[in-house]
């Protein structure tokens, strides 16, 4: 079974990137196959709502969408980071997001698999929670099961997220979550 990371985060090499390499590396130790869709390395343009998706499974805007569909339609979970920006997730994040409406709207290709959610802020009370909450609102409007990190919502870290050691614990509490979950359906 597949658990694709994706960091929504336009920095390479941030604090997103390394927590989803993270939470793969702790997914890879219990036998799970891997995968990454890093924002930061792909060019994901906003939805313009044309509706060229409405009449089949293809998108009219040419850029990374159509290899990150193959992706999350043959991924079994995922772990999404965003950092916070403005109270919710990066505007690169968003687009994916927006952009996946044709995985639902020919067939709800994403219904059924597990996900959790992780947030970087700026502080302890940066905004993470509302930028949990915009990832698990995607989750749950493609009919997937969301999963925390056993307090709350997921994992909730304060850059610099390497000395965060509470930030950690959340974030490896909701990787747990996903695989555990994720390993009933096997």
């Amino acid at each position: 079974m597949k658990i694709t990371g994706i960091s929504g985060s336009p920095n390479i090499g941030g604090n997103n990137e390394r927590i989803i390499d993270l939470a793969l590396g702790m997914a890879e130790e219990k036998g799970f196959e891997t995968g990454k869709i890093f924002i930061s390395q792909l060019e994901v343009s906003p939805c313009t709502d044309c509706g060229a998706c409405r009449n089949g499974r293809e998108c009219s805007i040419d850029d990374d969408m159509a290899g990150i569909y193959e992706t999350l339609e043959t991924s079994d979970a995922f772990i999404v980071s965003s950092p916070v920006f403005f109270g919710c997730v990066s505007a690169q994040l968003k687009a994916l997001f927006d952009r996946s409406v044709l995985l639902r709207r020919n067939g709800f290709l994403l219904k059924g698999k597990v996900g959790g959610a992780v947030a970087i802020g700026g502080s302890r009370n940066g905004g993470q929670e509302f930028t949990i909450h915009a990832i698990h609102s995607w989750m749950h409007i493609h009919g997937m099961v969301v999963v925390g990190d056993m307090a709350h919502f997921g994992g909730i870290a304060v850059k610099p997220v390497d000395s965060d050691e509470e930030g950690l614990k959340t974030v490896r509490d909701t990787v747990e979550m996903v695989c555990g979950t994720l390993s009933r359906f096997k």
